[in-house]
Parts: C-alpha cells; sequence; structure tokens
C-alpha cells in the first residue's frame, strides 16, 4: 500500500484528532477482523413476485428455521419452533394470533421473550454491539442491549435480567419488543442480500420490491433485462417507454405501472379507442386468468391498447436501429419488409401471410414514421414517466446501488451473459473504430446507461445513453439479453412458430465448461481455482432433470423459477445461494402460497439447500474485500499514529 500523504493524514486527523482517538479506532477495527464473515444471501429474477421475495428474505432463505432447529431441538417440539419461526417472519401479524389463543399472556409473553433473547444472542456473536444497536429503535435499544449481553448465569445478574423481562410483559411493553427482537432476528440473520437482476415484470409488486430494498440494511443490485427497460423508460427513451407499457398490456399486469407509479395511460386509451373502434384486435387479447379480474370491455380496451403500443414500439425501434447502424440490428428493420397491399412480410427469402393486416397509422412508404397523434400520446406517456417521483426515486436506487457485474469476495455476479462467439471467443463490439469485448465492453455500456439517465446538457450525449438502453433490453451482443433476436413481431403477425425462436447466445452452451468459466473468471481479475461465477436470466429447468451447478462448480446458476409464470416449467419456486463463514449453500424452494397462509397456518417455503462449497478454515471479516477496506483503514490510522508520535500533525483542541 502507497503511504498516504501528510496532507491526506491532516484531513484523517480532523476525524480522528488524538493520539488516543487513533488508537481507539485501531484497536476496534483490528478486533473486528477476527469476527466470523456475515451470512449473504443471493436472489434472481424476482419478477414481481411480492409475497414471495418478502417471505424468503424474512426467512433467511431458510437459515433462520435450520438455526432455530439447533438452538431448541431438545427444548421445543415441532409444532413450538415452527410458531416461532414464524413469528420472527411475521412478528406483527403473528403475535396478536397467538396471544389470543394462549390461555395465560403475560406467561406466554414471558416463555417467548426467553427465547427469543436466547436465539437473538446466538445471532449477535457475529458482530459488534454497535452494529447491533444501529438495528435497534432508539425507545428500546438500551433494555435490548442489557438482555442481550446480560450474564444471567451468573447468580448476580439473573435477578436483574428476570425483572426486566418481568418489567417488560407488566408495563404491556411484551407485543412491542417481541416485534422489535423478531426484526432484529431478521436483520443479524442476514447481513447483506445481492439481487442479480429483473425486479421487474410478470408479477404485480415490483414497486413494492423496491421499496422493501431501498429500506434494507445492505443490498446491492446486479440489472437484469427488465430493469434496464424500465431504467431507459424513466430516462425518456420512447423505445423503452412503448416497450415497458405493451409488456404490462400484454400480461395485463398493470399494478406497478398505474398504481405503483401513478403512470396515466388516459392518453393512450383515448387514442387506441379511436384509432382501432372497428379492429377486433384478436392478436391483442391480453395474456390473463379467467377469474374475473377483469370484465369484457376492459380486456377489449386493453387489446385495443396494446395493438396500438405494438405498432408504435415498432417503429420506436426502427428509428433507433437506423440511428445507430453500429448495433448491427438491421435484419429486425421489419416494417420495411412488409409488403402492405399484399399482407406478407418477406423474411429470409420467404414469404409469410401477415396474421393482422389492419395498420391504419402506418404510411407504406415510410412505415415507421409517427403520425401526428402517436407523437402525441408519446410525448404525453414521456412526460407521465419523468413525473412520477416513486419512478424516478427507484431508478436512482437503481443506478447508485446497481450494475451490470459485480465482483464481490472473489466471486463475479451478473445477470445475464458474457457474449461470446461460436468458437468460444469473447464477442467484440466495434464502435467507431474500436473494439470492445468482455469486460472492457460491460464497463463502457455500463457507463453509457448512466449518461443516458444523467445526463442533462448534452442531448445528443443522453440519447446515446438512452439508445443504449434499449440496446442493453434487446440487442443480440447485450450482456443482458444473449439472444439472437426477440422476436416481437413474428410473435404476434406471422403463424408459422419456426419464425419465433430466439435463438442463445453461444455462452449458454460453453458455461457449462470449467475451461470458459475459468476463463471468464480471468477476464475479470478472479482466481478461478477459487471464483465463482453467480448467474441468472434463464431459470433452470428441474422438472427436466437440469442442475444449477455447472463447469464442475465454478458457475452457479440461481434463477428456478421465483416467477409464478415460469414454475410449471422449471418445477420449483426459485433457487437463492447463501455465503455464510463455514461456505456455500444452495437453497432450492417450493411454491409460496401467501403471506396470509404463512401467518394463519405457519405453512413456510419448503427449502432443500444442497452445500455447494465448504471453507477448509471458517472465514472471517479479515478474508473478505470489507476486511480488506477496514485493513486500508488500520493502515492509514496506524500512519496518522506515527505522525502524531513524530510531531508531523498536532492533537486537535479536546475541548
Amino acid at each position: 500500500m502507497q503511504e498516504p500523504s501528510l496532507k491526506y493524514l491532516q484531513l484523517l486527523s480532523e476525524k480522528y484528532p488524538s493520539i488516543q482517538a487513533a488508537s481507539t479506532a485501531i484497536i476496534n477495527f483490528t478486533a473486528q477482523l477476527q469476527l466470523p464473515k456475515g451470512t449473504e444471501h443471493f436472489l434472481s429474477d424476482i419478477h414481481g413476485e411480492y409475497e414471495a421475495f418478502q417471505h424468503v428474505v424474512r426467512n433467511g432463505a431458510g437459515s433462520i428455521w435450520r438455526k432455530i432447529d439447533e438452538v431448541f431441538a431438545n427444548t421445543m417440539s415441532k409444532s413450538e419452533r415452527r410458531s416461532l419461526a414464524t413469528l420472527i417472519y411475521y412478528p406483527e401479524l403473528k403475535t396478536p394470533l397467538m396471544l389470543q389463543s394462549v390461555p395465560d399472556k403475560d406467561e406466554w409473553s414471558r416463555l417467548t421473550l426467553v427465547r427469543m433473547v436466547k436465539f437473538c444472542r446466538m445471532l449477535s456473536s457475529k458482530y459488534r454491539r454497535e452494529t447491533v444497536r444501529n438495528f435497534l429503535p432508539k425507545h428500546v435499544a438500551e433494555t435490548i442491549e442489557e438482555l442481550l449481553y446480560d450474564q444471567e448465569g451468573v447468580e448476580h445478574k439473573a435477578a436483574y435480567y428476570q425483572s426486566q423481562i418481568d418489567t417488560i410483559v407488566s408495563t404491556g411493553s411484551a407485543q412491542s419488543f417481541i416485534i422489535c427482537i423478531a426484526e432484529l432476528i431478521q436483520h443479524l440473520a442476514v447481513e447483506k442480500l445481492h439481487v442479480i437482476g429483473d425486479i421487474y415484470d410478470r408479477g404485480p409488486g415490483a414497486h413494492l420490491i423496491l421499496d422493501a430494498l431501498m429500506e434494507y440494511h445492505q443490498a446491492d443490485i446486479q440489472w437484469g433485462n427488465h430493469d434496464i427497460l424500465w431504467m431507459g423508460a424513466a430516462a425518456g427513451s420512447e423505445a423503452c417507454i412503448a416497450n415497458v407499457i405493451r409488456t404490462c398490456l400484454r400480461y395485463g399486469n398493470m399494478e406497478t405501472l398505474e398504481n405503483g407509479y401513478g403512470i396515466s395511460l388516459l392518453p393512450l386509451a383515448s387514442f387506441a379507442l379511436e384509432t382501432y373502434k372497428d379492429d377486433p384486435c384478436a392478436l391483442f387479447i391480453p395474456k390473463v386468468s379467467a377469474d374475473g379480474a377483469f370484465t369484457s370491455q376492459e380486456i377489449r380496451l386493453m387489446a385495443q391498447m396494446q395493438k396500438a403500443m405494438t405498432i408504435l414500439q415498432l417503429k420506436l425501434e426502427s428509428q433507433v436501429i437506423k440511428r445507430r447502424p453500429h448495433y448491427q440490428m438491421q435484419d429486425r428493420l421489419l416494417l420495411d419488409k412488409v409488403n402492405f397491399p399484399r399482407g406478407t412480410i418477406e423474411l429470409n427469402g420467404i414469404e409469410y401471410p401477415l396474421r393482422d393486416k389492419l395498420f391504419p397509422t402506418i404510411d407504406e412508404k415510410n412505415p415507421d414514421a409517427l403520425t401526428a397523434e402517436e407523437q402525441t400520446v408519446m410525448e404525453k406517456l414521456k412526460l407521465s414517466f419523468a413525473n412520477s417521483k416513486k419512478l424516478q426515486q427507484h431508478v436512482r436506487f437503481l443506478f447508485s446501488m446497481g450494475s451490470l457485474y459485480l465482483i464481490h469476495d472473489g466471486n463475479l455476479l451478473y445477470h445475464g451473459c458474457i457474449a461470446m462467439n461460436d468458437d468460444g471467443s469473447f464477442k467484440s463490439f466495434n464502435v467507431d473504430g474500436k473494439s470492445f469485448s468482455g469486460k472492457e465492453f460491460l464497463d463502457r455500456v455500463d457507463r453509457l446507461a448512466r449518461q443516458g439517465y444523467f445526463s442533462t446538457d448534452n442531448p445528443t450525449q443522453k440519447q446515446y445513453g438512452m439508445d443504449a438502453m434499449w440496446f442493453l433490453w434487446c440487442a443480440p451482443q447485450s450482456p443482458l439479453f444473449g439472444k439472437e433476436k426477440m422476436a416481437t413481431f413474428e410473435r404476434y403477425f406471422i403463424a408459422d412458430k419456426a419464425t419465433h425462436a430466439e435463438k442463445r447466445n453461444a455462452y449458454y452452451t460453453f458455461r457449462d465448461t470449467e475451461e470458459s468459466a475459468s476463463k471468464i473468471l480471468k477476464e475479470f481479475g478472479l482466481n478461478p481455482d477459487t471464483g465463482h461465477i453467480i448467474n441468472g436470466h434463464v431459470p433452470v429447468k428441474v422438472a427436466k432433470g437440469e442442475r444449477p451447478i455447472k463447469a464442475n462448480g465454478r458457475l452457479i446458476v440461481i434463477d428456478g423459477g421465483f416467477s409464478r409464470a415460469y414454475q410449471q416449467e422449471t418445477g420449483i419456486a426459485g433457487y437463492t445461494l447463501i455465503s455464510n463463514s463455514r461456505g456455500l449453500l444452495l437453497a432450492a424452494h417450493q411454491p409460496f402460497e401467501s403471506t396470509q397462509k404463512a401467518v394463519s397456518e405457519e405453512i413456510d417455503i419448503d427449502t432443500e439447500t444442497e452445500i455447494i462449497h465448504s471453507h477448509p478454515l471458517r472465514m472471517r471479516v479479515r478474508d473478505t474485500d470489507r476486511g480488506r477496506e477496514i485493513q486500508g483503514q488500520i493502515d492509514e490510522l496506524q500512519a496518522l499514529l506515527h505522525a502524531y508520535r513524530e510531531g508531523l500533525i498536532k492533537e486537535h483542541s479536546l475541548q
């Protein structure tokens, strides 16, 4: 490490103004390095399933239940342990229910508090007291700290400890304390949360998930293709806005768009009703369940709106492709290939009849030009996205806490792929005579996405960045998409399903081999003998015998079907990965029914865990990236201490 400059040490002395202050900090930091590494939890492809997400986070991917089993196996029955687990997951809902069903509320409260304190004490052993204190509301922090660190086995302390418990109960504070301790347990059970992409779309609760992540004590996000689409829409990309709205309409998933973010679709509805009033829009009937959630009139309107937005999307995407020829997506200029009088399209020398031939807003001589009415609709939609305070808050959070990839404790986290050629080499992307591939390409498009959102003084630069976000959503070379095309046009308008195929990038073949996984790890400067790639995006089809652990353990896929839409295909309800001081555990989850059943019937997600890597020695904080940061702080403080003692820097006034 380079010796800190005297100027830097003078700045550091403002925070540590004396020899004593610097010495105390060195003592505390050095001790912190010896603590066991905290438990971390990796999730992927949540796709708006808020209740399932919330449950997996609250139960620590099953880790809280496993710890309860360890601590109370000999003193509590399984049903009692199950009740305690449910109480910890949902204290605000479960506590009143349990108090209604017990004959002696005070005795139940005392026993529950004693058990929860015992359990919490075991979890808190991995943390400094200051960290635990920071998780607690101020009005209860002092009392709970006393309970956690009391030596109740020591004779003169036993009465003190028992008096605290009795007084909490006698003052009617038991329920409040149970809730606070349960929430503390949830915080301590998982130190950090990693979300490997795709929070948005499919399910109705993406906005609620982001609210929860913003409140979570430590979280980072690696963007997925669905996330970058909403981020592009928030930035003002018309092509991204069109994709967001069309997708929501296609699946009847309007909760996040309308109620979560307050996006007004009235201009689109008015335009669609007028433009497609005599059009059956049969190809655009939304994919919704027949449970009566929508009336026939609502379904009809959504079909009209979806067709209007589909045509807008195709036009806007054609404009981007023509504006950015280096994207090499000219094969997706499909409106140019339509013979409108004949109602056909020619693809790869084959003429296909179109399933829908009514295009009242398309000028066949200039098919990607928006009509004046369409332009008005888009301007109003852009304004609605820009003015959604909640959406803009969430997208800023995604930028500040997120990235295309993350290097963490020797592991590489990313959502989609590292694009490869058919020979296994990294696919290069050429811009203005310069070639980008692998890590360098991801770094470039990560920066461009930020430029597309944050640039304000250069409209050309901003547009370039917004187009890059659309590129990341659906381009063949996008590290978030990983397919040769997004066959939106073909799926709507061509009956021949051979045209619907979306061939995956060669990465998805090569990632199964240890050689390719090692090559990727080396590309990002990581040790292939100890590092792992943690990947999402493509669901693991467990029902068909597919395994999430690939490349001889070097690559782990944790998309197992969190979204209900994928569960029939995958056979499970998602994988999550747990990293603790002992090793890596893969958790396979069964479908989650509902929060109501989890609370009232104590139905937990059934989780099977598999140890996929054990550390030879228990990992401590000193062995992590955070530990290396702390060691750097210690080295700087040692230099400050030396400067104080050598008279290079004066101690500050201690008044």
